[in-house]
C-alpha cells in the first residue's frame, strides 16, 4: 500500500498536512531526517506511516511516559499492535515486553531514554528488527537546547549497532539546535524538513500589568471553551485554582507533586470538559492531544521561547479562533534574572553537592554503581543547610555532566534489601515456610541484595511463591517486622540513579569553559524572553518565527501589536 492509502486505512484521513509527505518520503529513501514541526503539527503521522509499509518495527525514543502510553493506546486502537517499556517497570516486565518485541510481530516499540543502556536492553538488539530508529523531542539531545537530556546522548552509540535511519522530530528547535541534534545522531547527510511555523487562528496577546487576577478573569469571563493556566510553582496552582473557583469558574489544578492517580483522573476530568479551565505547572500538557483548547494564559513568565512556543502551541490546534495570552510585570523580569544567577551554581559547590548525596545514602568511595536512590530534596536540604534552588540546579547539572541521572516524579519499584549476614541465614528460624523460599529466591536473582536495597518485581517474586501481589507485599511486611529485610515499598518519588561508582574529590572533571559556555547560552533565553514582552512594534508571531529562525513572513494580524497598528491607522 502507499502512504496515502496507509494514511486512510489506519487513520481515516484522505491527505496529509503540510510537510507530512516529504518528511515520510525521506524515510522510506532511508535518508536520516530531521522533522521540525509546531506542536499539534502531527508528527507522529511522521514515523507511523513509513514503519507500516516496511517490515520490522520503528524504535521511538521518547522521555515523555505520559506520551507514550496515549500513543501505544492509539495504535492499539487502530489494530496496531504496539508497546511501551519506561522507568516504571520491574526487570521481568521489561524482559516479557523485549521478548515480545523480538518475537510477536509487533510494529512499534516504545521506549524511555535511560533504558537504551541498560544491559537487558543491549542484549536484545541483535534480535529486534528495527526498520527506524526514532527521537521524539529531539532538541533534548542538544546541550544548547532549552531541555537537555544525558541520556538522550547514548542514541548516538546505538546507531553504531543498528543499521536503521533515524527520523528525529522536535517542535522547537532554533538553527543552531537542529545543527547539533544532527551531528549528535550521525546524520549521514543533514537534512532538516520543516513546516512554516505560523498560526493563523491562534492570536498572541502580551498583556503588562499588575493586577494579574483581573486579566486572568477577564480571559477566563471573555473567551469561551477550555483553558490552561501555566505558573511557575505547585503552590501558586492550588492558590489560583480556588481563586477561579471562587469567581464561579470551573477550575483544578496539576504539578507533579501530586499522586499518580490524582493526575491521570484531573487530566481525564479536563479533557472529557468536566473540568474547564486546568492551572497547572510545565508538568502538564506535553503529549496530551486535546484539539479545543480555546486559550492558554502564561501567570508567570517563561524563560525560554522554546518553552513558551511549545505551551502557547497547546491552544486552537483544530483549527479555530483561539488565544495565547502572556501577562508581565517588572517583578517578572526581576525574577527571571535572579533564576539565571542561581541556575549555575559555582563549580565547587557542584561538587560538594556530588559527595553530599553519596553521604546522604552512606556511599562511600569507590561503590555505588548502579544504586537507585529514592531522593528528597526538601529533606536533603534540610539535613544540610543548603539553599534549595542553588542546590536542585546543581543535581540537574552534575546530571548534565553524566554523572548520573535526577528523574523527578517517577513510579519507584518495591525494594528489598536482606538484613541478616549470610553466614546465619540458614540458621534462622523462620515463621513461615513461605519465607525461605522467597529468600532462597532473592539469593538467586538479586545481586548486591544483601548490600542495599534492590529493585525486585513484584509480579514476578509473587507468582514464584504462589501468591497474589496483595498478599506478597504483606508477606515483606512480615519479613520487615521480624528484621530478616528492609523492605521499601512501591512508591512515587524522584530519583537518582548512580552511572558509576563514587569518585574521589577532584575528580569530577567539571569543565569552567563549559559552563561559562552554557551560561551564555541560558542568558541568551531569558534576554530574548524580556524583549519578547517589551516589544511594541514587531508582530509577535514574526518574532517567535524569526528566533526559530524563519525570517521569511507576515505580519498575523491577529496579535496585540498588529491590533494596534490597526487600531491606529
Amino acid at each position: 500500500m502507499s502512504a496515502v492509502e496507509i494514511l486512510r486505512e489506519y487513520w481515516g484521513y484522505d491527505g496529509f498536512r503540510p510537510m507530512q509527505k516529504e518528511i515520510i518520503d525521506a524515510a522510506l529513501e532511508d535518508r536520516d531526517v530531521l522533522a521540525i514541526l509546531p506542536t499539534g503539527g502531527g508528527k507522529s503521522v511522521c514515523f507511523q506511516v513509513p514503519a507500516m509499509m516496511k517490515d520490522g518495527l520503528a524504535l521511538v525514543i521518547t522521555p515523555l511516559v505520559a506520551l507514550m502510553k496515549d500513543q501505544v493506546q492509539n495504535l492499539k486502537d487502530r489494530g496496531i499492535r504496539a508497546m511501551a517499556i519506561h522507568a516504571g517497570m520491574g526487570r521481568h516486565e521489561v524482559d516479557l515486553a523485549l521478548n515480545n518485541a523480538a518475537y510477536g510481530d509487533y510494529k512499534f516499540l516504545y521506549i524511555s531514554p535511560e533504558r537504551l543502556g541498560t544491559f537487558l536492553f543491549r542484549s536484545y538488539l541483535p534480535v529486534l528488527n528495527v526498520n527506524y530508529i526514532v527521537v521524539d523531542e529531539a532538541h533534548c539531545i542538544s546541550q544548547w537546547g532549552y531541555d537537555f537530556r544525558p541520556d538522550y546522548l547514548s542514541i548516538g552509540d546505538l546507531r553504531k549497532e543498528v543499521d536503521a535511519p533515524v527520523i528525529a522530530l522536535t517542535a522547537t528547535a532554533t538553527p543552531e539546535v537542529a545543527d547539533d541534534i544532527m551531528s549528535r545522531l550521525g546524520f549521514s547527510e543533514k537534512l532538516v524538513l520543516k513546516s512554516g511555523f505560523e498560526r493563523p487562528n491562534l492570536s498572541y496577546v502580551v498583556r503588562k500589568c499588575e493586577d494579574k487576577l483581573g486579566q486572568l478573569l477577564n480571559v477566563c469571563n471573555g473567551v469561551c471553551g477550555t483553558g490552561i493556566v501555566y505558573v511557575r510553582n505547585r503552590r501558586k496552582t492550588e492558590e489560583l485554582a480556588s481563586f477561579l473557583k471562587a469567581n464561579d469558574i470551573s477550575a483544578s489544578y496539576y504539578h507533579a507533586g501530586l499522586g499518580h492517580e490524582t493526575r491521570a483522573q484531573r487530566q481525564e476530568q479536563w479533557k472529557k470538559g468536566e473540568v474547564r479551565v486546568m492551572v497547572c505547572t510545565n508538568a502538564f500538557g506535553m503529549g496530551i492531544d486535546k484539539p479545543d483548547v480555546r486559550f492558554v494564559v502564561h501567570f508567570d513568565l517563561p524563560d525560554a521561547p522554546e518553552a513558551y512556543f511549545q505551551e502557547a502551541g497547546r491552544a486552537g490546534r483544530d483549527g479555530k479562533r483561539s488565544f495565547a495570552v502572556l501577562l508581565w510585570n517588572s517583578s517578572d523580569v526581576r525574577r527571571l534574572y535572579q533564576i539565571e544567577k542561581i541556575s549555575f551554581p559555582g563549580l565547587d559547590f557542584m561538587e560538594d553537592i556530588y559527595h553530599k548525596v553519596h553521604l546522604f545514602f552512606q556511599i562511600p568511595y569507590g561503590a555505588g554503581i548502579g544504586r537507585q536512590l529514592k531522593f528528597n530534596l526538601e529533606e536533603f536540604c534540610k539535613h544540610f543547610s543548603l539553599p534549595r534552588a542553588e542546590t536542585f540546579y546543581a543535581l540537574k547539572y552534575i546530571e548534565r555532566e553524566g554523572h548520573w541521572s535526577y528523574s523527578e516524579d517517577i513510579d519507584v519499584s518495591t525494594r528489598v534489601k536482606i538484613a541478616v549476614d549470610r553466614s546465619v541465614l540458614y540458621d534462622l528460624d523462620l515463621p513461615e515456610p513461605t519465607m525461605g523460599e522467597l529468600l532462597e529466591l532473592l539469593i538467586r536473582r538479586c545481586e548486591g541484595i544483601f548490600s542495599f536495597a534492590v529493585q525486585i518485581d513484584e509480579e514476578y517474586f509473587s507468582k514464584a511463591v504462589g501468591l497474589t501481589i496483595p498478599s506478597f507485599r504483606q508477606l515483606l511486611y512480615r519479613m520487615s517486622l521480624e528484621h530478616i529485610i528492609n523492605y521499601v515499598p512501591q512508591d512515587h518519588s524522584d530519583v537518582i540513579f548512580l552511572h558509576h561508582d563514587r569518585l574521589e574529590p577532584g575528580n569530577l572533571a567539571l569543565s569552567p569553559k563549559r559552563l561559562a559556555m552554557l551560561k551564555d547560552a541560558a542568558s541568551r533565553r531569558v534576554q530574548a524572553m524580556i524583549d519578547y514582552v517589551s516589544e511594541e512594534d514587531t508582530c509577535r508571531s514574526r518574532f517567535l518565527l524569526a528566533y526559530f529562525g524563519q525570517t521569511e513572513s507576515e505580519d498575523c494580524g491577529n496579535c496585540d501589536v498588529c491590533r494596534s497598528r490597526q487600531a491606529t491607522k
